[in-house]
């Protein structure tokens, strides 16, 4: 396994892991794969200057994805969330994700980003648990913070200090 944070030519790895992602498990994601399928490769090239995307590699297939999206305005540039984050169901449990979010935290700090915070669909209990043993502590809850298929879906917010 490796984990390599992706450039604006890997735009076509970028793309097959997160269409994946959103097709494999859209109750998780606040985007649909009908939202992704249709941007053109210039804005997934774009979509990967912008924000820091990891990606785990099992010899050369994407099998997990990671990104951190940077607040953009002066005085919340030391935060960012972290977004787009799956592994692939064949693939878990193996520390693949902890080995991507060390290199997106590393990456992160050297950024100057002091927190990177987070919202997990509050009915995912294995992926709040890992966000726990990573050092992310809830800092609150947002009661209905998506809608899937009609239904409401809490999101919990959860944050880690970097410094």
């Amino acid at each position: 396994m490796t984990v390599r944070l992706l450039a604006p030519d890997d735009y076509e790895v970028f793309k097959r892991i997160r269409l994946e992602a959103l097709r494999t498990a859209p109750e998780a994601f606040a985007s649909s794969a009908s939202d992704w399928e249709k941007l053109p490769d210039d804005e997934w090239r774009r979509r990967i200057e912008n924000n820091s995307v990891v990606v785990c590699f099992r010899q050369d297939e994407p099998v997990g994805i990671m990104g951190l999206m940077r607040q953009q305005s002066s005085k919340m540039a030391h935060r960012a969330s972290l977004i787009m984050v799956y592994m692939r169901p064949s693939e878990r449990g193996g520390g693949q994700a902890a080995a991507m979010l060390g290199l997106l935290l590393d990456h992160a700090r050297a950024s100057g980003i002091w927190q990177v915070e987070l919202a997990v669909s509050a009915e995912n209990p294995a992926a709040i648990r890992f966000y726990r043993r990573e050092g992310f502590d809830e800092i609150g809850r947002i009661p209905a913070g998506f809608l899937h298929e009609g239904r409401e879906i809490d999101e919990i917010m959860m944050a880690r200090r970097l410094t």
